[in-house]
């Protein structure tokens, strides 16, 4: 009798695991957009929204998924699950397909993960103002180039909800492929971040090393009532009172005197002038003395110069002067009334809990809520499950034969177009190595900087090594730094001419060449008409 009862349980034990691995194997949530999203997904009412989604082929496949049809258009849409999602028992997968098929410049691909909502509301009210759990997916636009990953934390202390945005997160691949993207949450409080597959970053929930603001908030913080004492001296170098200026420093000396041992060169053209008349310019038939102003001879070079060391009035050149100081200034000595950067007192925080894991608010609904400047983003697969085998299942199902398509496809277009006409394969794999570089940690300070540069040279591919030669600067300038600290750069030598002045304005000004050509084009096309040029700009 003993024997059966064992075996009987063993028996039930075998059930029991088959179905419950069963049960672990079908996802949560599935959608594969193989049928129309009406009925099923509830597009928003908002007048916000203009944006048509359209069910859709993925361009060169036999696979539906949901499309973002037009350019320059806000988009929203939303799917209630039957049951809600809980995040609080277990590891739970989310993951999604996009393909970016006319690229993305400036514009959203991300899914919001929506907790309950209030009482009487309905999803053709879905906006940014819907309140969500978890925002997760691409982001790019000007210097934003990241997969987001967002938690919306409630802190019980004060019942408000408070965005956490992962650091560092990865940037978004560059090409115009299918992509799926994976985040797993462990009970752990791990968190990891998968693209087509492959770990780009890991984190966990409760470290301020890896989300901003750090989910469990400090103990203490500065005391807002706390003032700086007015005798607290912050100076750490102050002026020698007990200096006093030389008798020779003359601070009105020029900084340039004329050079008196200057002597005029053999041949100078003093009666020449530098511009003359163009003898064979004519007035224009065409013009009008009183719309176009009256018409002067445009000027030409002298010709008599050209041969001359000079025509006109000449001068002496101008040189350093000796004598010169400048202003006096008192020498600085240590400030012996120095106390420090003053700081307020810290006090106990009054909203400072303790957490042993987050308190993840249950999935209601999912929705995309984006504006984007492109169409012809494609969502597709979207799948929330228990068991990252079951992702890992789908993603080698759904994407992965897509994905291998479309990238012999693209490798046949690469090989078959001139190199002048596009990157060749061996420039997208340096610009591929040059995201990936920028993504690392040490480097985030310069991101912005570093992907600024790789897509200039994406649009400019001749650039490449200039490119290269650029980002290898940068991080020799940050190790540089790390190892050797950050020391202050000697002062650039002051301009001596008026035009190496105008040089160095010009060479500090923001914004790239490109940036300010855009924006006297932009000037240009929207001036007035005005008068003709009246002679050649000089």
């Amino acid at each position: 009798m003993g024997g059966r009862q064992i075996a009987r349980r063993l028996l039930l034990l075998l059930i029991a695991s088959f179905v419950l691995q069963i049960w672990a194997s079908d996802p949560l949530f599935y959608e594969s957009f193989d049928e129309t999203f009406e009925g099923r997904w509830i597009v928003s009412d908002k007048e916000d929204y203009q944006g048509v989604w359209k069910h859709s082929k993925s361009e060169g496949h036999e696979d539906y998924g949901l499309l973002v049809s037009e350019k320059a258009r806000k988009y929203a849409i939303v799917k209630e699950l039957d049951e809600p999602v809980t995040l609080k028992d277990g590891t739970i997968v989310l993951q999604y397909e996009t393909r970016l098929q006319n690229g993305l410049e400036c514009g959203g691909a991300y899914l919001k993960y929506l907790r309950p909502q209030d009482a009487g509301w309905a999803p053709k009210e879905f906006d940014n103002e819907s309140p969500y759990s978890i925002m997760f997916g691409p982001d790019k636009c000007g210097s934003t180039n990241k997969v987001h990953f967002i938690l919306k934390h409630k802190n019980p202390k004060t019942g408000k909800y408070v965005e956490h945005h992962l650091k560092y997160p990865p940037s978004v691949p560059s090409d115009k492929l299918s992509h799926v993207y994976t985040a797993i949450l462990k009970p752990d409080n791990e968190l990891r971040i998968l693209i087509d597959g492959e770990e780009k970053k890991k984190a966990n929930f409760l470290s301020a090393d890896d989300f901003e603001p750090a989910l469990i908030p400090p103990e203490t913080i500065p005391d807002p009532d706390d003032k700086k004492p007015e005798d607290w001296d912050e100076r750490p170098k102050i002026p020698d009172p007990d200096a006093v200026k030389p008798d020779d420093w003359d601070e009105d000396a020029p900084p340039e005197i004329e050079d008196e041992d200057a002597v005029k060169p053999e041949g100078w053209l003093d009666d020449e002038p530098e511009e003359i008349d163009d003898p064979e310019a004519a007035k224009p038939e065409d013009w009008d003395d009183e719309e176009d102003g009256e018409w002067e001879t445009p000027k030409i070079d002298n010709p008599k110069c050209e041969a001359a060391p000079g025509c006109g009035e000449w001068k002496r050149p101008m040189k350093k002067n000796p004598a010169y100081k400048g202003k006096w200034h008192a020498p600085l000595i240590d400030n012996p009334d120095y106390k420090g950067i003053w700081k307020p007192q810290q006090i106990p925080n009054p909203d400072y809990f303790e957490l042993d894991k987050p308190d993840f608010e249950p999935i209601a609904a999912i929705g995309i809520e984006i504006w984007t400047m492109q169409d012809g983003v494609l969502f597709d697969n979207i799948l929330i499950a228990t068991d990252e085998k079951v992702a890992e299942s789908y993603r080698e199902k759904t994407w992965k034969p897509k994905y291998e398509v479309e990238k012999e496809k693209q490798k046949a277009e690469e090989a078959a177009a001139p190199l002048a006409d596009g990157l060749s394969g061996f420039q997208k794999k340096v610009f591929d190595v040059l995201y990936k570089i920028a993504d690392i940690p040490f480097l985030q300070a310069y991101k912005i900087k570093i992907i600024g540069i790789i897509e200039k040279g994406e649009q400019q591919p001749n650039l490449t090594i200039g490119i290269l030669v650029s980002v290898v600067v940068v991080i020799a300038t940050v190790i540089f730094r790390i190892l050797f600290g950050g020391k202050k750069s000697a002062a650039p030598p002051k301009p001596t001419t008026e035009t190496e002045s105008d040089a160095a304005a010009e060479a500090d000004a923001p914004g790239s060449s490109a940036e300010k050509e855009g924006e006297d084009e932009k000037e240009d096309a929207s001036a007035p008409r005005s008068r003709r040029s009246t002679r050649r700009e000089t």
